[in-house]
C-alpha cells in the first residue's frame, strides 16, 4: 500500500487497515517460528505499511487538533 493510498483513506478506514494489517503481521510471526513462511521479507513489508499507517493517523489527529485550537 502507497502513502497516496493511504493518505485517501477515511479514518475509518486507516484504522481498519491497521488492525489488518497487524494481525497479518501476527500470523506471519507465528508462521516464521513454525517454519512455514514463504517470504520472509513480507514481515518488513508489513511492518512498513504499519509505520506508514501509524504515521498518516497521526498526522490526521495533529490537523484536527490544530483545526480545534
Amino acid at each position: 500500500m502507497t502513502i497516496k493510498e493511504i493518505r485517501a483513506l477515511s479514518p475509518a478506514q486507516l484504522q481498519t487497515s491497521l488492525k489488518d494489517a497487524k494481525s497479518e503481521l501476527m500470523n506471519l510471526r507465528f508462521q516464521h517460528a513454525i517454519n512455514q513462511l514463504d517470504n520472509p521479507l513480507r514481515i518488513v513489508e508489513v511492518k512498513k505499511t504499519i509505520a506508514r499507517l501509524m504515521t498518516v493517523s497521526r498526522e490526521n489527529e495533529l490537523k484536527a487538533a490544530r483545526k480545534e485550537g
